[in-house]
């Protein structure tokens, strides 16, 4: 069976984002839903983990948008337009259960997106996301319930989504140069454009 992609076309805010997820979740749980990957711009937010040192995060009353604590593992990120966000709704009871192969499967699709675009992305050594040398293009956080996987990536598209991630150290890591598809093509690309090649690669992959 194909899996379902629900592409929004217009941008949706962190906490409406997580209540569909939730719905999505608790559907699989029950046995009433189907898997489904849900692709969106977000309205601009920094996220991160349950976790006792928030310091990733900086200043947090200087910050130039709200942060939302969520259930994903990892430290801070930023969400916002020029970003396309994906998170996966499966049942790895049915595939495995191996949380893993499904942070692999992640990057294998982004990995395969950036070079049907003319980037040469790849994984680092110990650090999950996709990077371009050592520029980090996209990153990974997930959850799961019941082994359904919620949370997902942030693929970086356009440059619009880079300057918010000054004001904090992204996901915990001093010094990370954050990049996008636009920066490294070093041409123009829309989000529609991005969005038929990714959803392609997600398709193939799950």
């Amino acid at each position: 069976m194909m899996l379902e992609i629900i592409r929004f076309s217009e941008q949706v805010s962190f906490e409406a984002g997580l209540r569909l997820q939730e719905q999505y979740v608790d559907a699989l749980v029950s046995g009433t839903g189907h898997e489904a990957l849900l692709l969106l711009e977000h309205e601009p937010v920094y996220t991160i983990g349950r976790l006792r040192d928030a310091s990733s995060l900086r200043a947090v009353r200087d910050l130039p948008c709200p942060v939302f604590e969520t259930n994903r593992g990892g430290q801070a990120t930023y969400h916002g337009p020029g970003q396309w966000v994906g998170y996966p709704i499966l049942d790895l009871n049915a595939r495995g259960r191996d949380l893993h192969r499904h942070l692999r499967e992640i990057e294998e699709a982004l990995i395969r997106t950036c070079a049907s675009l003319g980037v040469p992305a790849g994984r680092r050594q110990g650090l999950t996301g996709v990077w371009v040398e050592d520029r980090k293009l996209a990153s990974i956080g997930v959850g799961v319930r019941k082994w359904i996987s919620m949370h997902g990536f942030a693929l970086n598209v356009t440059r619009q989504c880079l300057t918010p991630f000054s004001a904090i150290t992204p996901c915990g890591i001093d010094g990370v140069i954050m990049t996008c598809l636009e920066s490294e093509m070093g041409q123009p690309i829309t989000m529609t454009e991005a969005a038929h090649v990714l959803t392609d690669h997600l398709r193939e992959r799950f």
